[in-house]
């Protein structure tokens, strides 16, 4: 079983920046791939970044290209999203993803992945 739960939401204005964190538990996190998705409300769940299991391969949303970056690190079992240059749009609850998938590929669909945080409220006011 894994268990994700994310960290580092909040309240911030619009052009700062924000990183949230999951931390995992589980055996084999090296072998997951990662992924960040976000629900607005009255809005789907929409992707926004996944990483491969290595680190290797990044993938993001076309409007999050340039703004945010995604990173992990096995040995502590965490993957972070950095935020810069908010805006009010971004203003979501965001989910940590997790899915057992060795090699470089990056699932972008929620349906593909297997395990899901909690979400952590971000809000950018304008």
């Amino acid at each position: 079983q894994v268990q994700l739960v994310e960290s580092g939401g909040g309240y911030v204005q619009a052009g700062d920046s924000l990183s949230v964190s999951c931390t995992t538990s589980g055996r084999f996190f090296g072998s997951y791939a990662m992924g960040w998705f976000r629900q607005a409300p009255g809005k789907e769940r929409e992707f926004v970044a996944g990483i491969s299991w290595s680190g290797g391969r990044t993938v993001y949303a076309d409007s999050m290209k340039g703004r945010f970056t995604i990173s992990r690190d096995n040995a502590k079992n965490t993957v972070d999203l950095q935020m810069n240059s908010l805006k009010p749009e971004d203003t979501a609850v965001y989910y940590c993803a997790a899915d057992p998938r060795p090699g470089e590929v990056v699932p972008t669909t929620a349906e593909m992945y297997r395990y899901w945080g909690q979400g952590t409220q971000v809000t950018v006011s304008s």
